[in-house]
């Protein structure tokens, strides 16, 4: 069992996932998600059934934190390559072996997302982007909101889409609307537009290699502190599947 809470654990390495992706390997004309593993994600399927439901079926999975990479060597399960948001976005938006991309950047705070579209309009000219807010109160979603975005997504008919709501709620959005997106590869990002414009720094290279990356944000952000406990509690709970494996 390659198995975290319930949640099959992938394998992959980078270039494998992202190949699959680009030549044309999933299914075409289907509701295709993506979604990044973390500590937090795993610890909010545990707590609501339909989010265990909305990760479980996703196509595709990303080990996003190294906790995921932690849990796995605990559990003695294998687990791929870590491949952040941040740097699937870059690799798809700089892609120029598969023909014109679009790419829709959706959420984010103010005009964040047109911003950030702008900006790589300019520095992957291969590609085509286009960014919107879409959604002022993502908890208090309007019709008029959902209805102009799948307007703009009809027009554009992008092959990607990514979704800033943060964590369930880019995730539920998604899968709510599935029947809206086929055809489209949609994934939510959480934070990943405040790194990719540079409003946010990311932390320095070797910080990343060693898995350090989540401490360097919260000293930078301490406020996030408060959402760590998640991580407290899922170790407890990975310890907890150890234990009742190894009987």
């Amino acid at each position: 069992m390659n198995k975290i809470l319930n949640i099959d654990i992938p394998r992959d390495n980078r270039k494998t996932i992202l190949d699959k992706i680009l030549k044309g390997q999933l299914p075409k004309n289907t509701f295709t998600h993506i979604v990044s593993l973390n500590p937090e994600i795993l610890y909010l399927t545990y707590k609501s059934k339909l989010f265990k439901e909305i990760v479980k079926s996703a196509k595709i999975k990303l080990i996003d934190g190294i906790g995921i990479v932690i849990a796995a060597q605990i559990l003695g399960i294998k687990a791929g390559e870590r491949y952040t948001g941040v740097d699937f976005i870059n690799d798809v938006s700089s892609s120029n072996k598969v023909g014109r991309l679009r790419l829709v950047f959706l959420g984010g705070r103010g005009k964040l997302a047109e911003s950030l579209a702008n900006c790589y309009s300019n520095k992957y000219a291969q590609n085509s982007f286009f960014g919107l807010q879409g959604i002022k109160n993502i908890k208090k979603i309007k019709k008029s909101e959902n209805d102009k975005i799948f307007s703009i997504i009809a027009q554009v008919k992008p092959h990607f889409l990514f979704v800033s709501f943060g964590s369930p709620f880019q995730e539920i959005w998604i899968w709510e609307n599935k029947s809206k997106l086929k055809g489209i590869i949609c994934m939510g990002v959480g934070g990943a537009f405040d790194f990719l414009s540079g409003n946010i720094k990311r932390a320095p290279k070797f910080i990343q290699k060693i898995g350090l990356e989540w401490l360097y944000r919260l000293l930078r952000q301490p406020w996030r502190i408060k959402r760590q406990t998640r991580l407290i509690k899922f170790m407890y709970l990975v310890f907890k599947q150890k234990m009742f494996k190894s009987k």
